[in-house]
């Protein structure tokens, strides 16, 4: 039987199936990013600013898209991620699109194994902090690989969010950390309809996890913002209220789905 103590391996299979669904589906429209499409969005490219001829790590950047399109900003790009198929696809798109970003594959916690650098900048994004553990190894990490004065910013769908059931009827899981949540899914929030059934681990971490294991190591806080909108149409039961904002339909604007800051390295 398989236990938590599992869950590097049982998250790396499952994004390894997920990459090859995602790459050829809709939600991610390769065709369209090839062609010149930004995957970034309005909430995170306002906190990034100009980011020109500077240094990002993307910490779990799945198969590079938010990384390359970094890249086309005019950034120095390195992403790292679990799955090694959505690595080895990230380099494909690389080498395709000729663009400077590099890839590591590697467990997050183990990065530093695998890095000896420090960055201008440390970005991640949506469905990230779910899959790991422990929010101090991964401030811990961010601020390690931060140039002093360097910008850590952070996109992230809410953890009210994640208290719902999937058709956002009922409270079912706990706000604040408790025990790893083992689930097993049917399809993946890009295609709903393929057929694949897989297992995962995750834990949901608080608004007050996240910004007291920053402040722990020494990132201090300069920008916090709450969005009553998701900008993925990747949950059930949405409504697509203006371009590229998504609500649960029932639940209209009542719940926050994202929030997103900028911390500064002391």
């Amino acid at each position: 039987m398989q236990t938590k103590n599992d869950y590097k391996a049982i998250n790396k299979a499952t994004w390894n199936a997920k990459t090859e669904i995602h790459y050829t589906s809709d939600f991610y429209d390769v065709e369209g990013f090839i062609n010149g499409n930004s995957s970034l969005n309005a909430i995170e490219l306002e906190l990034l600013g100009n980011i020109k001829g500077k240094k990002i790590l993307h910490l779990q950047c799945h198969f590079g898209q938010d990384t390359l399109s970094l890249a086309r900003l005019g950034a120095a790009v390195t992403g790292v991620d679990l799955s090694d198929v959505a690595i080895k696809t990230a380099n494909s798109l690389a080498k395709q699109l000729q663009l400077d970003a590099n890839f590591i594959c590697c467990d997050l916690y183990d990065l530093p194994n695998h890095l000896n650098d420090t960055f201008d900048m440390v970005y991640t994004s949506y469905g990230t902090i779910g899959w790991l553990p422990n929010l101090n190894r991964w401030a811990q990490l961010i601020s390690k690989f931060l140039k002093p004065k360097g910008e850590f910013v952070f996109v992230e769908f809410h953890p009210v969010v994640w208290m719902f059931d999937d058709d956002f009827n009922k409270i079912s899981y706990n706000y604040f950390k408790s025990d790893p949540i083992i689930e097993t899914e049917s399809g993946t929030y890009a295609d709903r309809t393929t057929d694949m059934t897989l297992q995962s681990i995750t834990w949901n971490h608080s608004l007050g996890e996240v910004l007291n294991s920053l402040l722990q190591y020494d990132l201090q806080l300069q920008t916090f913002k709450e969005f009553d909108y998701s900008p993925y149409n990747c949950f059930k039961h949405t409504v697509e209220v203006q371009p590229k904002q998504f609500r649960i339909k029932h639940l209209n604007a009542k719940i926050p789905m994202v929030f997103a800051l900028k911390a500064l390295k002391s």
